[in-house]
């Protein structure tokens, strides 16, 4: 059965930072492809960032570019997402994803955690 735990939200003021953390466990071998999404108040799930936990290489929404850093820990099963220079904008509940593919970026992504809040806010 595949588990996906998110921790490490919470709130913080604009220009800090985060790390947020997904532990994985029962993920099959194949299921290469494991990221981040999020989901604010109103508004469409949307992709921020994965990375192969097998080959590397990782794609990124262009709104974090340069601020986001995707990275996995496999002795671990976990991967994270180091925020930086947050924005109000960032504020949403943020998902850890995983889906049976050597191909990242948005599509095809099968299993879920249930999420953790991130608040940008003053």
């Amino acid at each position: 059965q595949v588990q996906l735990v998110e921790s490490g939200g919470g709130s913080v003021q604009p220009g800090g930072s985060l790390r947020l953390s997904c532990a994985a466990s029962g993920v099959p071998l194949h299921y290469y492809a494991i990221g981040w999404y999020r989901q604010a108040p109103g508004k469409e799930r949307e992709f921020v960032a994965d990375t192969n936990r097998i080959i590397g290489g990782t794609k990124y929404a262009d709104s974090v570019k340069g601020r986001f850093l995707i990275s996995v820990d496999n002795t671990k099963n976990t991967v994270y997402l180091q925020m930086n220079s947050l924005k109000p904008e960032d504020t949403a509940v943020y998902y850890c994803a995983t889906k049976k593919s050597y191909t990242l970026g948005p599509s095809g992504y099968e299993f879920w955690g249930r999420g953790t809040q991130v608040t940008v806010n003053s």
